[in-house]
Parts: C-alpha cells; structure tokens; sequence
C-alpha cells in the first residue's frame, strides 16, 4: 500500500472536525511567520498609521463644527 493511500483509508476514518484541524495544523506549518523584530517593526507601524490617521480625522472634525457653528 503506497503512502498516498494510507493518508486516503485514514482519512476516511477521521470524521469531519479531526480531519479540519489535522489539515489546519499541516497549513500552519506552511506559513513564513514573522521573526519577532519583523512583527514589532510592522505593529509600531500600524499604531503610528493609527495615530496619524485618528489626529487627522479629529482636524477634520473639528474643522467642520467650526465651520458648521459659523454657518448656523
């Protein structure tokens, strides 16, 4: 019996949940994860994207009462 049907006769016997984490487990090996400087270097730069994009809102805001409380 080759190695291909051994995992297909096995695969028959697992039911439905334990056959999806086996495969969920084989495609987590798969993923390139991020060395820890990667992952702090790319949160810093969602925080600071966050902030800028928060402060900028907040001008907008408030450039809009502003002008809406001249207007009314």
């Amino acid at each position: 019996m080759t190695k291909a049907q051994k995992k297909a006769k096995r695969a028959r016997q697992d039911n439905a949940i334990v056959r999806y984490f086996k495969e969920t487990w084989v495609e987590l090996k798969k993923v390139n994860w991020p060395t820890r400087r990667e992952a702090l270097n790319l949160t810093l730069i969602v925080l600071a994207v966050t902030a800028f994009m928060a402060l900028l809102l907040g001008a907008i805001d408030l450039f809009f009462t502003w002008a809406f409380s001249l207007i009314l």
